[in-house]
């Protein structure tokens, strides 16, 4: 601990965001970065705590304490190997997670002014990248295969594991690139895909393969892989006598549907319906107009009040939106930072306000969909009801009573943000794993990277016996 007197002298500085004005004319991130001599003041402010609660808040474990002090002593060498001894993808975290550890920082608990921990992690993994740290690992092979289906963040990390244990991976992707979510889901304003590509690279350099446009499913309890890019691996059995250990990482794919009249007007979509083709059209994919789903010129109705409906109200501005509302049907979380319900260390379910928020965003809680409204087979509105929520008296789940008349809410696009259904699997041979939101249903990126590192570990443990 450099400076013990630091989190008393020094405040909390965020990078912030770019301007507003400038911002939503891109899908540029939108995030700025502090110079060194910032960053490292910031880093200084880690306490190096007796009980570090940022360790035990994040799913990872990542050493903030120890990167932290590294940092503030100018060893960004040794704050990088730190940091990376848990996490094998800082550029992602260190851009898009919620620092689960900045909520337990015992200096959010002082004076609510947590260590930037998340900015920081950032900072040094890009400095690992500028100054070279970051080479080829190419391990010595133990002559067994394993196979990945799923390259988003928990199969990544699985596969990352698992390669530098020895093994010889083979990661199966059924889109045109790697990432998952991170690619289609998360708007590039967020984490831009470049970043993205650069670890790809890396983990072919280190000899993991990555075969696109090969989808895993199930007929009559046959699994396949189709289009895959090598044709004599299409039968799932037969690909499973040519790998040791399957790891299924395949997220959860299938969204919350809202199953109200008018569903199938034009105008109404899923969220990554939306996400996804963005991304792909600022990859430099055409769409046939008649397909190109587009905010431009259109009031818009988010429905969901999560990071996923905050995607769209961020990426509506950028397409040219006339408005944009975001409804929940929850009640409106509290305000402030503290939540008497889950008090620190545990992550306080208060009023979160993005980037996208910022924008510009009519915000409205304890709003039911009732009805989806069109003319010639075009969405024109949507018919809500304000609704309270009562104490059930046998307990459990609240009863969602009304609250006064309905009302119509003007909108040319809906956009479907409520999360994703847990899948459902059946049972799998003993080295068959999964892990990641295929294993918990939908959750973070962090944690999903995590249960890919436990899985592998698994994998590890099965083939070591």
């Amino acid at each position: 601990m450099g400076n013990p007197k630091a989190f008393l002298e020094i405040h909390r500085q965020e990078a912030g965001y770019r301007p507003i004005h400038d911002r939503i004319h891109d899908f540029g991130e939108v995030e700025q970065t502090l110079n060194t001599r910032e960053r490292k003041l910031q880093a200084s402010r880690c306490m190096d705590c007796g009980v570090p609660f940022c360790h035990w808040a994040c799913p990872l474990g990542n050493k903030a304490p120890e990167w932290n002090d590294a940092l503030y002593k100018g060893d960004w060498e040794l704050a990088f190997r730190l940091l990376n001894s848990t996490n094998p993808f800082p550029e992602f975290t260190g851009r898009i997670c919620p620092a689960l550890c900045e909520k337990a920082c015992v200096l959010n608990r002082f004076n609510h002014e947590p260590t930037t921990n998340r900015e920081d992690e950032c900072a040094i993994i890009e400095a690992a990248f500028r100054e070279g740290y970051i080479q080829p690992r190419v391990p010595v092979r133990n002559n067994r295969r394993i196979a990945i289906i799923g390259a988003g963040p928990a199969g990544l990390a699985a596969a990352d594991a698992l390669n530098q244990m020895g093994y010889t991976v083979t990661v199966f992707e059924k889109n045109e690139a790697a990432g998952g979510l991170l690619r289609y889901g998360i708007p590039n304003f967020k984490l831009n895909k470049a970043i993205i590509d650069r670890r790809i690279k890396l983990m072919e350099a280190e000899g993991i393969e990555f075969r696109y446009g090969s989808a895993v499913s199930m007929d009559n309890g046959q699994w396949t892989i189709d289009n895959c890019s090598t044709s004599d691996n299409s039968q799932f059995s037969i690909l499973n006598s040519q790998f040791d250990a399957i790891v299924m990482a395949s997220g959860t794919p299938t969204a919350r549907d809202l199953k109200v009249p008018g569903r199938e007007l034009k105008g109404v979509h899923f969220a990554l319906e939306l996400l996804s083709q963005q991304n792909r059209v600022l990859a430099g994919k055409d769409f046939p107009k008649d397909e190109r789903i587009t905010a431009k010129g259109k009031n818009v109705l988010v429905i969901g009040g999560g990071d996923t409906g905050s995607d769209c109200i961020g990426t509506a501005h950028r397409q040219g939106c006339k408005s944009v509302t975001q409804i929940e049907i929850m009640p409106m979380p509290v305000e402030g930072p503290e939540d008497p319900q889950n008090p620190w260390p545990n992550w306080p379910r208060t009023l979160k306000t993005t980037s996208s928020h910022e924008e510009g965003c009519t915000r409205r809680w304890n709003i039911n969909t009732l009805e989806f409204l069109g003319e010639n087979g075009k969405l024109t509105g949507v018919k809500v009801q304000e609704i309270d929520w009562k104490p059930n008296p046998e307990g459990g789940r609240p009863i969602m009573v009304e609250k006064g008349e309905p009302e119509i809410i003007k909108a040319e696009l809906v956009l479907l943000a409520m999360g994703f259904l847990k899948p459902e699997h059946p049972e799998y041979p003993a080295n068959v794993f999964v892990c990641g939101d295929a294993a918990n249903g939908a959750s973070l990126v962090v944690r999903a990277m995590a249960s890919g590192i436990e899985t592998a570990r698994k994998v590890n443990e099965y083939l070591s016996k």
